[in-house]
């Protein structure tokens, strides 16, 4: 298991973009996307493996990953 699998990914298709996005609420504001979901997926994880990388390089702090009912009271809140 990598530091990266512990952190929650979304793969959400766009109707206004016409692609798929994939996020990491903890970890990227922004994230990647695509025509096919897998390989967001796939991309998002490296997203995620690198911006682990360079924060221990930078000697940042990651925050800590959410569980899934922390994620879901969050999603609430905002909904």
């Amino acid at each position: 298991m990598s530091a990266g699998d512990r952190y929650v990914k979304i793969v959400e298709w766009s109707d206004e973009d016409g692609f798929f996005i994939g996020s990491c609420p903890e970890l990227l504001f922004g994230g990647c996307h695509g025509t096919d979901a897998k390989e967001v997926f796939a991309e998002l994880c490296s997203l995620i493996e690198e911006t682990i990388a360079l924060c221990a390089e930078e000697g940042k702090k990651l925050p800590p990953p959410m569980s899934r009912r922390d994620f879901v009271n969050a999603m609430q809140r905002v909904a």
